[in-house]
């Protein structure tokens, strides 16, 4: 196969990946949509809420780099298949949880199970796709992202009223997950390095890590991905017990408005967003990261204005935070490729794995927990400042709320990473591209596997 020709069953192996995808975030979501029957039942902070997820994000993000190195020297399908039969029945295992504690140690092993899934499909993507598609490829695959969202915060809100217990949506939600794991056994791998304009030398990487830590643009995009994660990752923790407590919703009605913020949003903006960039791309070499620069920039002013404005009409909340959401979401298509555009092949499952340690250690894990502290912070600072001796709902909505103005933050930090990584980053694709070339003979025609 020529290096810049596309494999012939990448469709249908984008499509199972995509898929595989999906499950994993509607897994992961479930715990942000059961919050408040979990916190009533068991008697918990908003700090503990937190930890569920800050502990399950730093398991996620060690386990991924060890993983991330098997899937650079391994079979990808078989770490992908196994992976996912591991946190689907884990996942099922979640609904038996009898305390807090047995609860978080089993949304830990989740984490491990999901840590295998990312670096291996990014890896693949880019095996299967040549460059100038990859930005529409990997914003199908990110699809998942929303969509498992979606269907989550869509769904779950009345899985838990029709069976009147929270702990349905585990045991529903890892059927599904079991019957992909098989189908991933099957995949047809393309040859690492198959869709590249020079082909790829088979032969071992020396020091990886260091290599792959070598390159400045890779730190300035996991600089991007830790604040972008924190933002991501605070936003879907509390969104929903937000809108309960602070805008007085039911639950279904706040995991449908969550839904819409983060999910629905997502479908606009990987499908056009995706093609925007590819578009941006073939004009200039940086137009990408620029791009996803301005996003996050529309994304902190909408988001801001939405918090800041207080007790607005529910309705203008939803439709304009949803509208900086929409603008988040071309991290995912500018970001990714730029990873793939700047390191070598060999080395993509590796760099991803990276990518998300730094993204989930001290992103997504810290996010849940700064909100959740910063939230029983505020809660007692407004009781006491309303004279009150006992805590209340009320003094619990006004804390929560105003520790998500992080999120706006955020993403304005994400921002300025991003365009700090569009001055380094065209020395740096240049600099990947000439390596690969020095390492390969003149006359080989195709990529080696």
């Amino acid at each position: 196969m020529q290096p810049t020709q596309q494999a012939a069953n990448a469709w249908r192996v984008l499509f199972l990946l995509f898929l595989a995808n999906m499950f994993n975030f509607f897994d992961r979501t479930i715990p942000a949509i059961i919050i408040e029957p979990l916190r009533k039942e068991w008697s918990l902070s908003d700090l503990q809420l937190g930890l569920v997820g800050t502990a399950f994000t730093i398991v996620y993000a060690i386990a991924g780099v060890p993983l991330g190195r098997m899937a650079d020297t391994g079979a990808r399908r078989k770490i992908m298949g196994w992976g996912l039969a591991a946190w689907s029945g884990l996942t099922a295992v979640n609904g038996l949880a009898w305390n807090f504690w047995s609860f978080l140690l089993i949304r830990m092993g989740i984490g491990i199970g999901e840590a295998s899934y990312a670096p291996a499909a990014n890896s693949l993507i880019g095996d299967l796709f040549p460059a100038h598609k990859r930005a529409r490829a990997m914003g199908i695959f990110m699809l998942g992202l929303p969509i498992g969202l979606l269907l989550a915060f869509f769904t779950i809100g009345s899985m838990v009223r029709i069976f009147d217990s929270w702990r349905a949506p585990f045991f529903i939600a890892a059927v599904p997950g079991l019957l992909l794991a098989l189908m991933m056994f099957f995949i047809k791998e393309p040859a690492r390095g198959a869709s590249e304009r020079v082909a790829v030398a088979n032969t071992k990487v020396e020091k990886p890590l260091r290599k792959v830590l070598a390159i400045r643009t890779f730190w300035w995009l996991v600089l991007a991905g830790l604040a972008f994660n924190f933002a991501t990752y605070a936003c879907n923790s509390f969104m929903v017990p937000m809108l309960q407590r602070y805008f007085l919703l039911p639950l279904e009605q706040a995991a449908v408005a969550t839904g819409v913020i983060v999910g629905l949003t997502g479908l606009v903006g990987l499908t056009l967003g995706g093609w925007v960039a590819d578009k941006i791309h073939q004009r200039s070499e940086t137009g990408r990261l620029l791009f996803a620069a301005l996003s996050m920039l529309i994304a902190t002013l909408a988001t801001g204005y939405a918090l800041f404005s207080g007790r607005i009409d529910v309705a203008v909340f939803v439709g304009v935070f949803s509208l900086g959401w929409l603008f988040s979401y071309n991290f995912y298509t500018c970001v990714y490729t730029a990873i793939q555009d700047v390191v070598e092949p060999r080395l993509r499952a590796t760099a991803v794995a990276l990518f998300f340690a730094g993204l989930y250690l001290l992103g997504g894990g810290l996010g849940p927990l700064a909100v959740g502290l910063l939230s029983d912070h505020f809660a007692q600072a407004a009781m006491l400042a309303a004279g009150a001796s006992e805590m209340n709902e009320a003094f619990k909505a006004v804390g929560l709320h105003d520790a998500m103005y992080l999120i706006p933050v955020a993403l304005f930090l994400t921002m300025l990473a991003l365009v700090q990584a569009s001055r380094c980053f065209a020395a740096d694709a240049q600099r990947m591209q000439h390596k690969m070339s020095a390492e390969v003979p003149l006359d080989a025609g195709v990529a080696l596997g």
